[in-house]
């Protein structure tokens, strides 16, 4: 190539003219080629992650059903028999004929005293021990509770500390003394309300059991 200004040779790579210094019109160098980073020195981008698959969509979970509630009923305190094996006493208690009568079913025979103040009362004898029967909280001959009671003869042979033992450790009956210090059994069953035949069955055996055994336990008769 050739300096424009004085004709004077040049070098293509030549900026400047050697003959006049005029500047050489020269093709513009292409920019530096920067190298090539070596494999390792390259950028690296980050790791992604696989998206991970979506998740299935989970059923719904049914709510269960609300509990139908249960009728009321009447919870007794103790079990009850059924209706068809009881037997309630007559509304008021009952008479003194019907006691004797029923009495005379369960192989007891009594016999109807007559006090001086027109009282009646029931007598029945067990193994020739006999006990009392008196009729309480009556109205119009029917009555709502019976009173039993044994007395038994000791001569002033029994004293205060028996009649205690006694009276601590038995629930059925209590034991007091009379005038004349003979110890007496005494035992209360109320009819009405709510009685029924079964249970003053099984009262009168509770107070025969225990009769007998008072008069085991301390020979009197």
């Amino acid at each position: 190539m050739f300096c424009t200004r004085c004709g004077h040779p040049a070098q293509p790579n030549q900026r400047f003219c050697t003959g006049c210094g005029a500047a050489l019109a020269t093709a513009e160098s292409a920019p530096d080629a920067q190298p090539a980073p070596p494999p390792d020195a390259r950028p690296q981008s980050a790791p992604v992650a696989p998206e991970a698959p979506p998740a299935a969509a989970q059923p719904t979970p049914t709510p269960p059903p609300e509990p139908v509630p249960a009728a009321p009923q009447a919870t007794p305190y103790l079990p009850q028999p059924s209706p068809a094996s009881v037997h309630p006493v007559p509304e008021g208690g009952l008479t003194i004929e019907e006691l004797v009568a029923w009495l005379e079913t369960v192989n007891l025979s009594p016999n109807v005293v007559t006090a001086e103040s027109g009282e009646r009362h029931l007598v029945i004898r067990i193994k020739n021990t006999p006990f009392n029967i008196f009729m309480r909280d009556g109205k119009d001959n029917r009555y709502e509770s019976l009173e039993l009671a044994a007395g038994f003869s000791t001569h002033g042979g029994f004293d205060t500390s028996q009649l205690n033992d006694w009276n601590s450790s038995n629930r059925w009956t209590r034991a007091y003394f009379d005038d004349v210090k003979d110890p007496w059994l005494e035992m209360d069953i109320d009819l009405y309300p709510g009685g029924t035949y079964e249970s003053l069955n099984d009262q009168l055996i509770a107070w025969l059991n225990t009769v007998a055994r008072f008069i085991e336990k301390y020979g009197v008769r």
